[in-house]
């Protein structure tokens, strides 16, 4: 005797259909990155502290000690790190609609940036629009061999983070806040939303140190996280220069990109070996 198929109403077959399209285009994702040994998300819970030039500045010193790596702006509304890093060569198309990422510096980049008319032009997209955009350069972007793939992710707590954390695996995160307790604050709400997603926090950075900023909030967090404290990046007029990363113009910023990089990499060996 053969058993009847239970039927679901519309709105629970809506529900499992959406369910297996989200579990494709995950394994797809997973696919399309499988050649990239490590995976980190650089995540800050606002705006303005400086997420995207660390993220160039880390990218530019793990290449100038020999890695191969590259740069995701999944940033899809306001993406800078092809301004950041002046690239004014743009991705090449390979076969079955595949996207070759330029390189500059040692690293291969992917942003939305590259899609805009021209930097002034406003990327105005809904949640699904979005969501769309990210997984075509998660599920396109020809990335090859890599030892290091930062991706930058946008800030707060929204849609398209919770996008990017659900739909690729993700080592770890790294968390730039400022010394101020407002940017603390939102540090701390987006390391919440990272563990509540089960996912792994790398460790808080602290960035635009010293100065009329002060110093010590960064550290401050970490201790009440219980995460590893990654470092300090001081606060310096050499940033104006966006002619290239600023830790390939100055010995002393790439030191303290170097020590960022260090806590970093040990942060990802303790992962790994629990």
């Amino acid at each position: 005797m053969t058993k009847e198929i239970p039927q679901h109403n519309p709105q629970q077959q809506a529900k499992i259909d959406q369910m297996k399209k989200a579990w494709a285009q995950k394994r797809a994702v997973s696919k399309n990155l499988d050649s990239i040994a490590n995976k980190i998300g650089v995540y800050s819970g606002k705006g303005g502290v400086g997420k995207t030039t660390f993220t160039i500045n880390l990218a530019a010193t793990l290449a100038d000690q020999g890695a191969k790596v590259g740069v995701l702006d999944v940033d899809i509304d306001c993406p800078n790190v092809v301004r950041i890093m002046n690239i004014t060569e743009r991705p090449l198309h390979g076969e079955s609609n595949r996207i070759i990422p330029p390189e500059k510096f040692g690293v291969k980049v992917m942003s939305m940036g590259f899609f805009q008319q021209n930097e002034d032009e406003a990327i105005i997209m809904r949640g699904p629009m979005i969501h769309n955009a990210i997984n075509q350069l998660l599920q396109l972007t020809e990335w090859g061999d890599l030892d290091y793939l930062l991706v930058d992710l946008p800030p707060g707590t929204s849609d398209s983070p919770l996008t990017v954390m659900q739909t690729m695996t993700l080592d770890g995160f790294v968390v730039v806040t400022t010394p101020q307790d407002l940017a603390n604050l939102d540090a701390k709400r987006s390391v919440n939303m990272i563990r509540k997603l089960k996912l792994d926090v790398l460790g808080v950075i602290e960035n635009f140190s010293g100065g009329v900023f002060g110093s010590g909030g960064g550290a401050n967090l970490a201790d009440q996280l219980e995460v590893m404290f990654l470092g300090d990046i001081s606060l310096r007029a050499e940033y104006q220069d966006i002619s290239k990363p600023t830790v390939l113009t100055n010995d002393s910023i790439m030191n303290e990109y170097k020590v960022a990089l260090d806590k970093t990499k040990e942060a990802l060996n303790l992962l790994k070996e629990k």
